[in-house]
């Protein structure tokens, strides 16, 4: 794995990327003022539009929620990806080579954009051909199953025809090379030759989280198809299937919402939620649930407070019960609370929804049971709990599991609900519990806000992390909601502190230097502001005295980032270039003047309190305000 992304790089992807592009591929935005836009907020419900971006100065701010940030904390938040996947993803978006610090090369940008878009093609090639007549066996068996048109094409089922080599032609004639479509798994290599990894199969499209095409699942229909039930694509330069989950694409915003995920067990199960209401439901793709797929989902999640929701569904055959036991080998990892849904007489929720509706589907999600409970019970129904050696076996197997609870507030609770199920003294099952308590998977519980355990949740998944990022995962509390510049007074004189800052910030050039100079020796009577003044000031007086946004975000405290971030996209009124120059440098020149007219008081002050033999000191103070006087005029006059 490469290093660290030099940060020169970081700064030219950036400065080379179009905010508003990248933004307005989720967000509809619209003018609202000089070199401002405004939409709906992606990450908040709200009626009408707080969400403001600038694209001349790169960043994003919604004042409706405080969330805010620059290019790659847009695609983090709503992609859920990391820094350095944020950087590599706009890097090949534009074409550009990264150098890492530790020498080594970026992925080849030009080679996975050729495999998404070959995905991409192949998609499009298999909803079409479900509209064909040889995919009537395939339209039959999704009207089986309670799926009609729009539910497929709502999830980009399609249908690879039985041939030899009909989807490869096709992309061959839209420029592919077998390499490419062999590289893509979508093509595979045999004594007579290269022909059609898919064929008379229904296929579901996998899609990464930002809703790219990185390879298929394709479910076996015709009864001389000795292939498995399931075929997946093989592992690819984008397609990874430890790292994948089925659905995320379209579960990842109300997951992060309501900080609550699904998991169950395969495609149509994802669709039967969906359409059943339950949007939060995902899958892997023909692999069990681990390490990797958790760090995706903790990412959606936002889990790092402990407030969340994972619900795992299983069959309640002997193969979902063993799933489930996996599935709890791994709990510790996750900070929210894992649960367990079983529908009656074992059905899945492709099934559920078949029998019983979409109410029932919704109905078994919300009946879930403690995952630490669901796996007592299992492990209890091996031992014969009649005799008193199954009771000690089942004791000693089950005590561990209640020691491990995180909560210490649970733990007690589960202690007696163990006692009572096995029908012992709570005194012994105690003893046992606690007996366990240093052993095993048991950890220490962690305070409300806290990552289960540092080993167990990593909070550095990437080389890089944000350089604007005030918090990282896995802090020890959960942020408060952010300062928000409508908090401040509204008298006139903090009212034209901010206007100025925001016109320094927004656009220096049109103020130039000899303002900025003078606005940043003026006095503010905000304290907050005067820190965002004093941040301005660092960056005038570096080296390089250009006023970049990051560069003064850089240099104010922490806390303060976030203000900055919201003087950068708050709106102008005025419509055009002439009226922007016209207020940028009247409410800098007015800030100036305010405090001339300040210091001009204190001059008069001091003359009042001026003995009259100092004649020497009384023509220094005149000449003084002269000078004052004399550089208010010509500051009006400007």
């Amino acid at each position: 794995m490469a290093g660290r992304i030099r940060q020169s790089d970081v700064d030219e992807v950036k400065a080379r990327t179009n905010i508003a592009d990248i933004i307005g591929d989720h967000v509809s935005l619209k003018s609202a003022g000089v070199g401002s836009l405004k939409g709906l907020c992606p990450f908040h419900d709200e009626r009408s539009p707080s969400f403001n971006v600038r694209p001349g100065v790169g960043y994003y701010h919604c004042f409706g929620c405080g969330e805010s940030g620059d290019v790659y904390t847009f695609l983090q938040r709503m992609d859920h990806v990391s820094f350095t996947e944020a950087v590599e993803r706009l890097a090949g978006r534009i074409g550009f080579e990264l150098h890492y610090e530790d020498g080594g090369q970026a992925p080849d940008h030009g080679n996975r954009a050729r495999l998404l878009a070959a995905n991409q093609a192949a998609a499009e090639f298999f909803i079409a051909q479900l509209g064909s007549p040889e995919a009537e066996i395939g339209r039959r068996f999704l009207g089986e199953r309670g799926f009609d048109a729009e539910a497929a094409r709502r999830f980009g089922v399609g249908f690879a025809p039985k041939s030899w080599d009909a989807l490869t032609n096709h992309l061959k004639s839209k420029g592919y090379s077998v390499e490419e479509l062999s590289a893509a798994g979508l093509v595979s290599q045999g004594d007579r030759g290269v022909y059609d990894r898919f064929r008379g199969r229904l296929v579901w499209p996998i899609r990464d989280v930002t809703g790219q095409t990185v390879g298929f699942g394709a479910r076996r229909l015709l009864d001389d198809d000795k292939g498995p039930k399931y075929l997946n694509t093989p592992e690819t330069a984008v397609y990874h299937k430890s790292q994948v989950l089925y659905g995320l694409d379209l579960a990842k915003r109300d997951i992060s919402k309501s900080h609550r995920v699904v998991v169950v067990e395969g495609y149509t199960d994802v669709m039967a939620c969906h359409l059943a209401g339950v949007t939060t439901a995902i899958a892997t793709c023909g692999t069990a649930f681990g390490v990797d797929h958790i760090k995706v989902l903790r990412r959606v999640l936002g889990d790092s407070s402990g407030v969340g929701e994972v619900v795992f569904t299983f069959d309640g055959d002997a193969a979902g019960q063993q799933a489930a036991m996996r599935a709890f080998a791994e709990e510790q990892r996750f900070a929210a609370q894992t649960f367990v849904a079983v529908a009656p007489d074992g059905l899945d929720p492709c099934d559920l929804r078949l029998a019983r509706g979409d109410g029932a589907v919704r109905t078994l999600v919300d009946t879930k049971v403690p995952m630490f409970e669901f796996v007592i019970r299992h492990t209890l129904g091996r031992y014969d709990l009649e005799t008193v050696e199954g009771r000690v076996g089942a004791l000693r197997a089950a005590a561990p599991m209640v020691a491990e609870i995180r909560d210490t507030s649970l733990r007690p609770g589960y202690t007696r609900e163990l006692a009572r199920m096995l029908g012992m003294e709570l005194a012994e099952v105690t003893r046992a519990v606690r007996g366990a308590g240093g052993g095993g998977r048991a950890r220490t519980a962690a305070p409300a806000g806290n990552a289960r355990a540092e080993a167990s949740a990593p909070t550095n998944w990437n080389a890089n992390q944000n350089p604007y990022s005030t918090a990282s995962a896995g802090a020890e509390e959960a942020p408060e909601r952010p300062f928000s510049i409508a908090q401040l007074p509204r008298d006139p004189s903090t009212r034209l502190e901010r206007d100025a800052l925001q016109a320094m910030l927004q656009y220096p050039e049109r103020v130039g230097d000899e303002l900025l100079r003078h606005a940043v020796d003026s006095r503010f009577g905000d304290a907050t502001l005067s820190v965002v003044r004093d941040g301005i000031a660092a960056v005038l007086g570096s080296t390089d005295p250009r006023v970049r946004i990051d560069r003064v975000i850089a240099e104010v405290p922490a806390p303060f980032a976030g203000v900055v971030q919201q003087l950068v996209v708050l709106p102008v009124p005025q419509r055009d270039g002439a009226e922007l120059d016209a207020w940028v440098r009247g409410v800098v020149s007015s800030l100036i003047d305010r405090e001339l007219l300040r210091q001009k008081s204190e001059l008069l002050g001091r003359l009042q309190r001026l003995s009259s033999d100092d004649q020497a000191t009384f023509s220094a103070l005149q000449r003084a305000l002269v000078e004052l006087e004399q550089e208010r005029r010509a500051l009006r006059a400007d």
